[in-house]
This record gives structure tokens, C-alpha cells and sequence, in this order.
């Protein structure tokens, strides 16, 4: 039975990871949309540029300020005789109002005869867009054609991406079919980044591009693109993350995506966020969310519905299929009409009313914050013999008791109170229960935890005998402060109920008063490192050195005994460079050991080896000629 049940389990928890995963998480704010307007709207330099700006500007709403200005520029600044030229004036001009540039029939024919198999795809694609804003005719089926040939060839995203465009701008009567495939394939080729973010290797330009492209596509010949909602969601995520970008081209990029994710027959991204914080309260009842497009535009055909409302801390579900109101393009709802306890809460919001709408079912956590109040506070001394009554004093917040209460070791300082909801008369149990005991001519405070019963009367008891250490048995007026906080509370209370007089023993107090101050210097450490070890006696280290140096003695006695003879050692540069190349070498071992490192040894040695080889070898091929010629 263990098995199935985890298979439940995994399968339920795949349904909520899926679930979040197709929120989106970025996307263009009022701010960002402005910032990115600001970006793409930069002096004209050059018609690339120009392109960029105008056009961008327009996927976004708005014109050139000076579109005369503008029109002229393009006019003065396109080449007749460049595919690129021509392409960036006709495709800004379109977006100018009454701007035409002058073609002729060398220009005509200049850019039909560019579209065939031996021209690259983005130059096919220049043209037909230059044909296409010039409203020159050409022949859809050959530019099909002359696109699969060179997408065979040229094998990459960037080139893929632009055929699709190119496509896009084709007859609908044409074959693109096996453009239209190739959506899939890229889609393939995206990486998924922790089920967050899909994006090309090549970077935000070629994923923003490839948005555009599917879609502009798949718009124009009436087909859904071939991506599940996830993975719009992910690109949605990718394209947006980014808030400064490095170029004017990576600009016009997003400004494209965004355009063609908030305007298509397919799928439009919901942007779903609260306005202002999520919080409601009984000042602020209304909570209240905005649902837009990736552009933070409005969409006037959304509703808003909140399928559960659930506490965070008791798991209980306060509110159901509720529906918020639309008031000035911010939906609304008064929570607080379900009398929800102040907390946190879960909201499961579903927006409707389009099936485009892609990530439309989102959670938000809500906080119902509220006042406390304190009540029944009862403060008294109590001897712990119990043979005086206990001296109670009343307290009202936010009122001090009127002069200190005594307490000595033989008595217990007792508080007790209740925490309400002044709104609605309900216990509250904070996070943050503090009594807070401070001694002013000392500086010293010690925090304690008041805590609940079971009836959620929160109570303190100190016995002042047994805390003593502590208060490091320091007798005085203390100040009594009660601390209550809490993420819910509107107004978190620091009180200053009473003065307390704590007695200890005199025996007890400490004869210097040391301050509490975490933030004073520290003794300074006197750290004493350990004494070296002796040296052993001049005895023993000379010892210890005849030893080492017996072996050679014994070797200079057995040379004598055996009738060493040098006599034969022949006075020659090879035979005095062989034998100093030999105690170089042997005194290279010893520096290696002192000084050097392995590399080091290794470079030396290879060329004191060397010469030392060739000394040898040369004073070896003397001793034989010279043999032989004795012989």
C-alpha cells in the first residue's frame, strides 16, 4: 500500500510544481517600459540605428517626436544600391506617417535579384522586407524556396529565426509549411534553466527574436505555435529578466517580444500583483491587484476570482469562489466582509475571460494585520511564604503605575494580562512576548518570555532569589518594560508599566559594577606561546657529526690501504669540466633540498647534465686514443 501512495504523493507534488511554474516572474513594470522608451530613443546616427529606434518605439506605442526630421534623415542617408541600406529605410519609414521612399526599377530588380539560393538568408530577408514596405511585388513560393535551400546550409538559430521572419511577411497562399516547422525545432534547442527560464545559448537578442518571429509567424498564417504554456512562460521569464540592456539591437529586441506577447491570437501572458502591499486591514479592507499584459497595460476583458483563501497557521479555508469588482482598472475585494482572523493568508487567484490568457492561475500571500490591546494587566508582590496577601497593582495601558513597587528576596515580582484584537474583541497571541527588566545607573537589562496559558492569559513570575545571577545581584530601580510585536500588528507596544526596587543580599552584590554593554573593549588577551625546547649538549652534536662524516674518513682509508692511484688523472678541459660538471650536480642536489624547487632543479640540471655529458664523453674518446696509441 506504501508504494501507491507515494505515487499519489509524487504526482500531487508535480501538479503544484507545474501549477507555480506557469506564473510568470518577470516582465516589463510602468517603470521599465519608460526606462526602455528613454533607451531605444537616441539621436539618429546611422539608418541601422535609426531602424532600431523608430521602430522600436513604435512595438511600443509611440512615435519619433520629430517624424518630418526622422523621414528626411532616412531619405538622405539610404544607398539605392545596398540590400541593408534599402531594407532599414523602408522598414522605419512604415512606421512614420506620410514617409515614402523613392525607388526605381534598378532598385527593383536589385533586390528580386538577391532572393535565390546563393544569397544568405538574412540577405533574402532584407529584401523581401524592402520589397514588402516598398509594395513591390515578388514571388512568395521562389522566396520559400530560396529560404530551405539556405536553411540546409546555414544550420543556426540566428538563421533560422530570420527566415522565420521572413516568412511571416510572405503570401498566405505559399507553401510555409516548412517554415512554419522549424518553431519546433528551435523550441527544441532552448535550454531550460531550473524550470525558470528558457533561453538560447546565444543570448536575450536571439531568444526575444525567436518570440517574435513564432509569433509573427504563426499570426500570419493562422496556426497555433507550437509551445506549451510553460515553456511561454519561461520565455516570458527570460526575456523580461533583464533590465539594462548593452544594445540598441538587444532593445529592440524586448521591445518586439513585449509587442508580440501582449498583441496575438494565441497567448497573452498575465501579469497578476497586488497594488501596494498586500496587506488588509480594518483602515484598509480592500484588497487590491492589478492584471496586465507583460507591457503592465490593462486587460479590459479579464475578470478576477479568488478560488480559496486559506490561513496559513490554522489551514482553514475563510473565503471561496469570491469574485473581485473592477473599478478603474484596479480589481478589488473586500476581504474583510469574511471576518478572517489577522494572519496570513493564501490566496489561489484565477483570471478569465480570454482563453489566450497563459499563466493565469497565481497565488498570493496576503497579510490581515490588525490592533492589539492589552486588558486585565494585574501587577503585584508576592511573598513566598504566603503569610502577607499578595500588594496587586492595577495598571492601564498606556498609563505607569504610580510610584515603585519593593521586591526582596523573599518575594515574587507576578504579572499577568490578556491580549485582544481591538477590533474585534478576539485573543491574539503574538510572536513577541517580552518583560523587560532595565537598570538606568547601570545599564543593565535583562529580557525574560511571558507566556500563555491554557486560557491565553499570558503570564510572568520572578523569583528574585533564584534569578539573582542575572542581575548579577546588583540591587536597584529597574524599569519594567512590556514588549509586544508581531508581522500583524499595526501597533507593536513598548511599555513602560512600573519601577521595580530589587533587593538582594548584600553578601551577594559584586564589589565592582560591570556594564552590560556589549559594544565596551575587552581585556586585552596576554597570550603565552610555549617555551622552545632546550638544545642538546655540544657532547652530543659533535658525536653526531663525526658519524656523519665517518663514512668519507672510511673511504679515504680504504683508498690508501688499496693503493688508490691518481697519477693517471690527466690535466685536460674536458676531464676538469666533466669532474666540476659531476660536483656541480652533486651540489645541485643540495641546494634543491635548501633552496630550490623541483622545476628550478630540473632546468639547472639539464644544463649542467649536458655539459657535463659531452665532457665526459670527450674526455672517455681522449683515454682511449691515447691507449691505443700506447699499445
Amino acid at each position: 500500500m506504501a508504494q501507491p501512495a507515494g505515487l499519489i504523493s509524487l504526482f500531487l507534488l508535480a501538479l503544484v510544481l507545474r501549477a507555480q511554474a506557469l506564473t510568470p516572474s518577470h516582465h516589463l513594470s510602468s517603470a521599465d517600459v519608460t526606462r526602455l522608451k528613454a533607451f531605444l530613443n537616441q539621436p539618429l546616427e546611422d539608418l541601422e540605428s535609426a531602424y532600431y529606434t523608430i521602430v522600436g518605439l513604435s512595438k511600443l506605442g509611440v512615435r519619433v517626436s520629430d517624424e518630418k526630421a526622422a523621414c528626411q534623415f532616412l531619405k538622405s542617408h539610404h544607398d539605392p544600391t545596398s540590400i541593408d541600406s534599402l531594407f532599414f529605410a523602408a522598414e522605419a519609414s512604415q512606421a512614420l506617417s506620410d514617409c515614402e521612399i523613392p525607388v526605381s526599377n534598378e532598385t527593383r530588380d536589385l533586390l528580386l535579384a538577391v532572393v535565390s539560393e546563393d544569397s544568405s538568408v538574412s540577405q533574402i530577408h532584407h529584401a523581401v522586407g524592402a520589397l514588402g514596405s516598398l509594395g513591390l511585388p515578388l514571388a512568395s513560393q521562389e522566396v520559400v524556396s530560396a529560404l530551405a535551400a539556405r536553411i540546409t546550409k546555414e544550420d543556426n538559430v540566428m538563421a533560422i529565426i530570420v527566415a522565420l521572419q521572413t516568412a511571416s511577411r510572405l503570401s498566405q497562399q505559399a507553401d510555409l509549411s516548412r517554415i512554419l516547422e522549424e518553431i519546433e525545432d528551435l523550441a527544441a534547442r532552448l535550454d531550460d534553466l531550473g524550470g525558470v527560464y528558457l533561453q538560447f545559448e546565444e543570448g536575450l537578442e536571439a531568444t526575444a527574436l525567436f518570440v517574435t518571429a513564432a509569433y509573427g509567424l504563426s499570426d500570419h498564417v493562422g496556426m497555433e505555435p507550437p509551445l506549451k504554456e510553460d515553456q511561454v512562460v519561461q520565455l516570458v521569464n527570460s526575456v523580461f529578466s533583464k533590465k539594462a540592456w548593452s544594445s540598441l539591437a538587444e532593445a529592440f529586441s524586448v521591445a518586439s517580444a513585449a509587442a508580440a506577447l501582449s498583441d496575438n491570437r494565441f497567448h497573452i501572458p498575465v501579469i497578476v500583483g497586488t497594488q501596494g502591499p498586500a496587506t488588509v486591514s480594518h483602515r484598509q479592507p480592500t484588497l487590491k491587484i492589478q492584471v496586465t499584459n507583460v507591457l503592465s497595460r490593462p486587460l479590459p476583458s479579464a475578470s478576477v476570482v479568488v478560488e480559496s483563501a486559506r490561513s496559513v497557521s490554522s489551514k482553514n479555508v475563510v473565503l471561496k469562489q469570491a469574485s473581485f469588482t473592477l473599478r478603474e482598472e484596479v480589481f478589488e475585494l473586500n476581504f474583510l466582509d469574511s471576518k478572517p482572523a489577522s494572519g496570513y493568508y493564501d490566496f489561489a487567484v484565477a483570471v478569465a475571460g480570454d482563453a489566450r490568457f497563459v499563466g493565469s492561475s497565481v497565488e498570493l500571500k496576503v497579510k490581515v494585520s490588525t490592533e492589539v490591546g492589552i486588558t486585565n494587566v494585574d501587577l503585584s508582590i508576592v511573598d513566598k511564604d504566603q503569610s502577607i496577601g499578595p500588594k496587586s497593582t492595577k495598571v492601564e495601558y498606556p498609563s505607569k503605575a504610580k510610584g515603585p513597587l519593593i521586591a526582596d528576596s523573599h518575594q515574587n515580582l507576578a504579572l499577568s494580562f490578556q491580549l485582544v484584537d481591538e477590533n474585534t474583541g478576539v485573543e491574539l497571541t503574538p510572536h513577541q512576548t517580552f518583560v523587560r527588566l532595565y537598570n538606568q545607573k547601570t545599564d543593565q537589562e535583562v529580557v525574560f518570555v511571558a507566556e500563555p496559558d491554557s486560557k491565553n492569559v499570558y503570564r510572568f513570575e520572578l523569583d528574585t532569589a533564584e534569578r539573582k545571577s542575572e542581575f548579577n545581584s546588583m540591587s536597584g530601580t529597574y524599569a519594567l518594560h512590556l514588549i509586544i510585536g508581531d508581522a500583524t500588528l499595526e501597533n507593536p507596544i513598548l511599555w513602560n508599566m512600573a519601577d521595580i526596587v530589587l533587593k538582594f543580599p548584600d553578601e551577594d552584590a559584586p564589589s565592582v559594577v560591570q556594564s552590560k554593554n556589549l559594544y565596551v573593549a575587552k581585556p586585552e588577551i596576554q597570550h603565552l606561546f610555549r617555551e622552545p625546547e632546550k638544545k642538546p649538549a655540544t657532547v652530543v652534536s659533535n658525536a653526531f657529526t663525526a658519524l656523519v662524516l665517518a663514512p668519507f674518513l672510511l673511504l679515504i682509508i680504504l683508498w690508501y690501504k688499496l693503493g688508490a692511484n691518481i697519477s693517471n688523472f690527466s690535466i685536460t678541459p674536458s676531464a676538469l669540466l666533466f669532474h666540476l660538471g659531476h660536483a656541480a650536480m652533486l651540489g645541485l642536489m643540495y641546494v634543491y633540498w635548501t633552496h630550490l624547487n623541483m622545476f628550478q632543479t630540473l632546468k639547472y640540471l639539464a644544463i649542467v647534465g649536458s655539459l657535463t655529458f659531452l665532457a665526459g664523453n670527450r674526455m672517455l674518446a681522449q683515454k682511449a686514443v691515447k691507449r691505443i696509441g700506447s699499445q
